[in-house]
């Protein structure tokens, strides 16, 4: 496993990081679940990404109880504010409130005393954002979150957080968690060169396009059954990527990975990890067999190209439109 600075910080974290959306008490059941959680740190996974929001907080607990036991010091927590957790009006956003109470939430699931990286997990259109940046400022103060970070956020927002962390001496951002594959490329436009510039990475989630990328799902065919595109807490999120013209492109990524020593999914995880504001790329898994494979990505170099090939293969399928910050495909 490689390792790599979270933005322009001195916190190093495992270039594959795991995440939970849509597995941990939802799709999985426990006990796989757990199995995933020994393969990644089996493999060197040290970073692992959740949110209070997953599985309605059960996906916190899972992976509270998963890396009980495992030394503290030897991990990276990653988790998320915003998406509503309860009925109450104040039971979402960035509010104080909000925040606060969702803080103490988390580390209670997570059994855990401090999270390494708290994260917006959306742009709160409502609060403030000075709220909001105070806000996690005060938290790093307590020693209950160690950075900051946002997610699926656009140029000019995180622009105008960094503007004000820098005028009011809060904290400042050292992450955005993008949706970022072969297939969606949205963030290179816009998001790229700013967070460049400023020192903020990017921990890119849905590397593999939802499975997508693996190349299981083929032009004119059902989905296989036991897929996320057959599974009812999964299947929303990837529905408009199974189109034949999608399917059939992504086809034409397999002798090129056959070329490289590559599984489809090995091809597709080394790709984002070429891009050098990528400081982590999140993958997810309902059986260890998929982490194991996944982490085999790690140190791969792909070439120019290599890279042009892909670019030749996958055509106007690509989306690359910056005003298109956040695709319905993919919503963690």
């Amino acid at each position: 496993m490689q390792f790599r600075h979270l933005g322009r910080s001195g916190l190093k974290v495992s270039e594959i990081s795991y995440g939970n959306w849509i597995t941990h008490g939802s799709q999985v059941e426990e006990d796989a679940a757990k199995e995933c959680v020994k393969a990644a740190l089996d493999e060197g996974i040290t970073t692992f990404d959740t949110a209070d929001v997953y599985a309605a907080t059960r996906a916190e607990e899972v992976l509270g109880r998963a890396l009980k036991g495992v030394r503290r010091e030897s991990l990276e927590i990653f988790t998320k504010v915003y998406w509503p957790t309860g009925a109450g009006q104040n039971d979402r956003g960035l509010s104080r409130k909000h925040i606060t109470e969702s803080i103490h939430g988390s580390l209670r699931r997570l059994q855990t005393d401090y999270v390494d990286l708290y994260q917006a997990h959306r742009y709160d259109y409502e609060t403030p954002l000075e709220e909001t940046l105070k806000t996690f400022d005060d938290l790093v103060r307590q020693g209950k979150v160690l950075y900051v970070g946002v997610s699926e956020w656009k140029a000019s927002q995180i622009a105008d957080a960094l503007r004000i962390a820098d005028e009011m001496g809060f904290d400042r951002l050292v992450s955005n968690q993008p949706q970022y594959s072969m297939l969606w490329r949205v963030i290179e436009a816009e998001v790229v060169p700013l967070s460049e510039k400023e020192g903020v990475g990017q921990v890119v989630f849905s590397p593999i396009a939802q499975g997508v990328l693996t190349g299981k799902y083929l032009p004119g065919q059902a989905p296989p059954e036991g897929s996320r595109a057959t599974d009812p807490t999964g299947s929303s999120f990837i529905t408009r990527m199974l189109g034949d013209d999608v399917l059939t492109r992504v086809g034409e990524l397999k002798p090129i990975a056959a070329d490289l020593g590559l599984t489809m999914a090995q091809l597709a995880v080394a790709w984002v990890l070429q891009n050098p504001n990528v400081s982590s790329a999140i993958v997810g898994a309902t059986r260890p067999e998929q982490v194991r494979d996944n982490v085999k990505a790690s140190g791969v170099r792909l070439d120019a190209g290599v890279m042009a090939r892909i670019d030749d293969a996958l055509g106007p399928i690509v989306e690359r439109d910056p005003a298109r910050t956040e695709s319905p495909a993919a919503r963690p």
